[in-house]
């Protein structure tokens, strides 16, 4: 197998002329070969004591793994972020270092980025596949995040501000109310304010004072729903923001993303999030992961990201959700963990 260097992965993962299968199956093939973590877990799958909890194509034998069938691929479950370090380049430094949100004594998620300039492309092409760049003020606000100086939440809303040369574009201060002149001066400027924020964070900062905003804004809510004191479906959320922000409900969307993620899908009105080419997401059983479960029936969340290439881009997530006939996905909450059977395998470090 020809070993894969550190210059050619982008023009591979980003290119139209690829069809998706191929890009995966490669990938695939690339972890296999340098992943320690990836390569332990999948040999883990093949001596599984139950095989009642293992389907056996699951537990098959690599070269039985086609092109012509990705979804027999197997999925780490992301807690493996936690336990180590998921890397294909154990001996290159990172340039960034991601770690998710929690509180004080919490274990977190570590994703070590060694290319970041990959990275950039992922968040800024996939935002453009949603959004436009050259005409847009970028606000954001998140209480919760500002303190975590790894928080990829932060450096994704920071390349996006970065983009704009207006001097428009900030993060807003924090337990601040939002300032109406600010505002203004984006209405007067003629750009499209896109204003990212927490979810609850930004119900926090409607209850300070309410401000119109200009009728073309957007406000992007990028969850964090799970620690705080209020419980509220996203659909009563979105309601909250549309009506305290002056919008219609259409200008409220959703941002999914995370810190073992290097890619983000969006709502852009209602409850549906749309992936970018290079993501896909797979609805999997949570009694038998390597079960593809059919549209519209509830389970794990699965993701397939190929801009983790020197991570992992086949992972299993906590989330649940449900997938439709054209690819979009819900996320319906957090699955109870002690409902997971078949995918709890201990990673350990060499």
């Amino acid at each position: 197998m020809v070993s894969e260097t550190m210059t050619n992965w982008s023009n591979f993962i980003f290119s139209d002329d690829i069809v998706f299968e191929e890009k995966v199956y490669r990938l695939f093939k690339y972890q296999l070969e340098y992943n320690p973590v990836y390569q332990r877990y999948y040999e883990a799958l093949g001596q599984f004591p139950d095989k009642d909890l293992c389907h056996p194509e699951y537990c098959a034998d690599f070269n039985s793994i086609s092109q012509n069938d990705i979804t027999k691929i197997p999925l780490l479950p992301i807690k493996a972020f936690k336990d180590t370090i998921v890397t294909t380049q154990p001996d290159q430094e990172a340039d960034l270092t991601f770690k998710s949100s929690g509180t004080s004594g919490m274990q977190r998620s570590v994703h070590k980025v060694v290319d970041e300039e990959l990275y950039k492309q992922s968040l800024l092409e996939g935002f453009k596949q949603f959004y436009g760049l050259d005409n847009t003020v970028i606000w954001g606000y998140t209480p919760g995040y500002a303190d975590n100086s790894h928080s990829s939440l932060i450096y994704m809303i920071q390349q996006l501000i970065n983009e704009d040369d207006s001097g428009l574009s900030c993060f807003l201060p924090l337990d601040e109310p939002l300032d109406k002149d600010a505002v203004e001066k984006v209405r007067e400027s003629g750009r499209q304010l896109i204003l990212f924020g927490a979810a609850f964070g930004l119900l926090d900062l409607l209850e300070t004072n309410k401000v119109t905003l200009p009728s073309n804004s957007i406000v992007i809510e990028t969850g964090g729903m799970k620690t705080h004191r209020r419980e509220i479906s996203r659909k009563q959320m979105h309601q909250k923001l549309s009506e305290g922000f002056g919008l219609d409900d259409s200008r409220i969307h959703s941002e999914y993303g995370m810190a073992e993620l290097l890619s983000q899908a969006y709502t852009t009105g209602g409850q549906w999030f749309h992936t970018v080419p290079w993501m896909q997401v797979q609805i999997r059983n949570p009694e038998n992961p390597a079960e593809v479960l059919p549209p519209h029936k509830e389970g794990l969340i699965g993701i397939i990201d190929l801009a983790n290439v020197y991570s992992c881009p086949f992972l299993l997530t906590g989330d649940k959700g449900l997938r439709d006939r054209k690819g979009r996905f819900k996320v319906m909450g957090r699955w109870n963990p002690k409902d997971l059977r078949g995918c709890n395998f201990l990673i350990y470090e060499d």
